[in-house]
């Protein structure tokens, strides 16, 4: 896709956190060297890492502004940070470990001028490791029974069977654009969740007031998949159960809240504490109890954004 000439080029903020990771994240900033948006600002945010990612960044791209946090503030809170320091009119959220396609930008800028209640977009996610195979077309609701999504088109060949804008649940964590304007309204991805599902629920935040998220085809971003947690580690599978269940706390009715109580506490405790004992996998299985014990403790959570 080409960059389209506009009389007006809107300052685009793009922000990245890097931890431990300073060659992927050098890897991102060699494909922003490509970009021919003409008015860009580049935020790393550092959180924490042992070695200090500065001089290699602006070893690549001098221009980048390195904040480096002197704790783990998580994603979220890495993202804040960011947030916090950019003076763009839009803010592009993204991964260290994605790579940037010509037209990303723009494409994701055209829904914000054709969508005026658009509040968050997302661009089409291809694997990096597997060009033209698709990971994210836009998602699919959580439901609210199981507490589960999908992403669609996920896994599928692109023979562009999602060429289309369409409204969708949420956008990907990985990439999404929001307008300042908005933001100022809706207010910061919650701290709360760390890593995991926090961007399901500041989409929820900004469909509360009003905005929508929107799935752009025309954008394309690769991805390189869990470069920092790992595609299975321990850290996650407490994460994500932990998240779970505080992203149902939040944002799901009473009555269909307890239903999903009963499914978990019934059928998705049983199922994963088993699996975990006949692989042997301890770490995982005490990851797992921890994240449920972990919403045990915290039982109101700060913000809630739920309805009775």
């Amino acid at each position: 896709m080409q960059p389209k000439n506009s009389p007006y080029d809107p300052l685009v903020s793009i922000i990245t956190v890097n931890y431990n990771n300073a060659a992927v994240t050098c890897e991102l900033m060699t494909s922003l060297l490509a970009i021919r948006y003409p008015r860009l600002e580049v935020i790393v945010v550092d959180n924490a890492s042992v070695e200090d990612p500065t001089g290699k960044i602006h070893a690549i791209y001098p221009a980048a502004k390195v904040i480096r946090s002197a704790e783990n503030l998580g994603f979220a809170g890495g993202n804040n940070l960011g947030i916090r320091e950019a003076k763009g009119d839009y803010l592009f959220l993204v991964n260290n470990d994605t790579e940037f396609t010509d037209g990303l930008i723009e494409g994701l800028l055209d829904i914000f001028r054709q969508y005026p209640d658009a509040g968050v977009v997302s661009p089409k996610f291809h694997y990096f490791f597997a060009k033209g195979t698709i990971e994210y077309a836009g998602y699919r609701a959580v439901d609210t029974f199981t507490g589960r999504n999908s992403m669609i088109g996920c896994r599928e060949q692109d023979n562009g069977q999602y060429d289309a804008v369409t409204e969708t649940h949420y956008a990907h964590g990985g990439a999404m654009m929001v307008s300042a304007k908005a933001l100022q309204e809706v207010g910061l991805m919650p701290e709360v969740y760390f890593l995991y599902y926090e961007e399901f629920d500041w989409c929820e935040m900004f469909k509360r007031k009003g905005y929508k998220v929107y799935y752009q085809y025309q954008s394309l971003i690769y991805h390189k998949e869990s470069m920092t947690t790992g595609k299975n580690s321990p850290l996650k599978t407490y994460y994500i159960t932990r998240n779970r269940i505080l992203f149902m706390r939040r944002n799901v009715r009473l009555a269909a809240r307890m239903c999903f109580m009963l499914y978990f506490t019934f059928l998705t405790v049983p199922k994963n504490t088993a699996q975990f004992i006949f692989r042997r996998e301890a770490e995982h299985l005490r990851a797992f109890w921890r994240g449920i014990f972990w919403n045990v403790r915290n039982f109101k959570p700060t913000q809630s954004t739920c309805a009775a």
